[in-house]
């Protein structure tokens, strides 16, 4: 059974809405991370920060939604409103799911208002732990649309956009749902980027995946989401894999046993042999260990010369949205109304670390083949070895 990525919403440093992102994105424009004061102290880390007004809570909400993670959410979810709409009209409530990675939450909010109680002995008027609970942005986005369908959030780390989709495609052929809502959603938080700076994984420049001289991340916030149906559209949802290498709690397998499984099952599940990928958008987070795995990964199981590149110099690592954004750059390229339909850049210094296989980066003007039908892979990778791949293409 066929599963189609018809509607995208998204939202993330590079701008709001497709036309704003994919501009950014395939201009390369690593303009959009911007050292930020006050997230960590002593420090101006470059962050990849969505500097725009976010848009109210809808009223009856607001009381119990309020946060910013919900904002970015609903900022998405209202470029896709209409269709949205449309599949509620066309299948009823009960019969659309949604299903949400993230990690933050409302932990922001909810840490301001810790602060305040340790300051005053009393909690603010406006706390409401339920702000931090993960199942919180599925379930604002499921009562704000009065949908009756299955509805969870997933929390697994830096995989959890991708397994959004996963699971979305797997209630549509299971037959529990006519249409889905998926993707992801974090902002950022001083929990979250602290918690990274413990772990001297932060970059205090921007990050340079897969170079000689890479020192960590940078650390972003977007919202992506799509609508998942089993009626045909331009862009399909191929398959995927995951795994669960479980090899160390914050440090990858080195040897990428993990990352090769999620890959080779995603292209099982797509009934495709790896030769079939034009392009792969690379976990690639700049720290030492991941990007040495992943480039022996990708080297082993792929020719040399597939396109490749990691969009996290552009949007910063995006946390438990990055699955589903950088699986949006995937739907953009494919989307493009350019005949060249044209790939996200590779962003960094130039300098190639001599210890790792040799990929073949993309650059600003890369596009995919002219001819015939595209795939795509999004790879994921996340602490705990959880590992997550996507196969995106042009439907037939």
């Amino acid at each position: 059974m066929n599963t189609y990525l018809p509607s995208l919403g998204i939202a993330c440093n590079l701008g709001v809405g497709k036309a704003a992102v994919a501009e950014a994105l395939f201009a390369g424009d690593d303009r959009c991370i911007r050292p930020a004061q006050g997230w960590i102290p002593g420090h101006v880390p470059p962050l990849g920060a969505v500097d725009v007004a976010l848009p109210a809570i809808p009223e009856p909400l607001i009381d119990r939604r309020d946060n910013r993670n919900n904002r970015l959410l609903l900022m998405a979810a209202l470029e896709i409103e209409a269709d949205i709409r449309a599949a509620i009209a066309r299948y009823g409530s009960a019969r659309i799911g949604v299903v949400l990675g993230t990690s933050t939450t409302g932990i922001e909010e909810a840490t301001q208002g810790i602060d305040a109680f340790r300051r005053n002995g009393t909690w603010p008027a406006d706390y409401r732990y339920a702000h931090q609970e993960l199942a919180a942005p599925a379930e604002f986005l499921a009562e704000w649309l009065s949908l009756a369908g299955p509805c969870y959030s997933i929390s697994t780390a830096c995989t959890s956009g991708a397994r959004a989709l996963l699971s979305a495609q797997r209630l549509l052929r299971l037959g529990l749902c006519d249409a889905v809502l998926c993707g992801g959603v974090d902002t950022l938080c001083r929990l979250a980027i602290n918690g990274f700076h413990a772990l001297e994984a932060v970059d205090m420049q921007r990050c340079d995946p897969f170079s000689k001289h890479r020192r960590g991340i940078n650390i972003g916030e977007a919202a992506a989401l799509f609508l998942m149906t089993r009626e045909s559209a331009d862009v399909q949802l191929f398959g995927g894999g995951a795994s669960s290498d479980a090899y160390h709690m914050s440090s990858p397998d080195p040897q990428g046993t993990g990352a090769l499984k999620a890959m080779r099952d995603a292209l099982d599940h797509a009934g495709l042999d790896a030769s079939r990928i034009d392009y792969i958008n690379l976990h690639g987070t700049a720290t030492e260990h991941n990007d040495s795995m992943e480039s022996l990964a990708v080297a082993s199981m792929f020719s040399n010369d597939v396109p490749c590149s990691s969009t996290k110099s552009l949007t910063g690592h995006t946390l438990a949205a990055a699955g589903a954004l950088e699986a949006a750059f995937c739907w953009l390229s494919l989307s493009d109304k350019r005949a060249e339909r044209r790939l996200p850049p590779h962003r960094w210094d130039g300098v190639a670390d001599p210890s790792l296989p040799a990929l073949n980066f993309t650059h600003v003007g890369s596009h995919l083949p002219a001819d015939g039908r595209r795939y795509l892979m999004s790879n994921s990778f996340a602490f705990g070895g959880n590992n997550a791949a996507l196969v995106l293409g042009d439907a037939a």
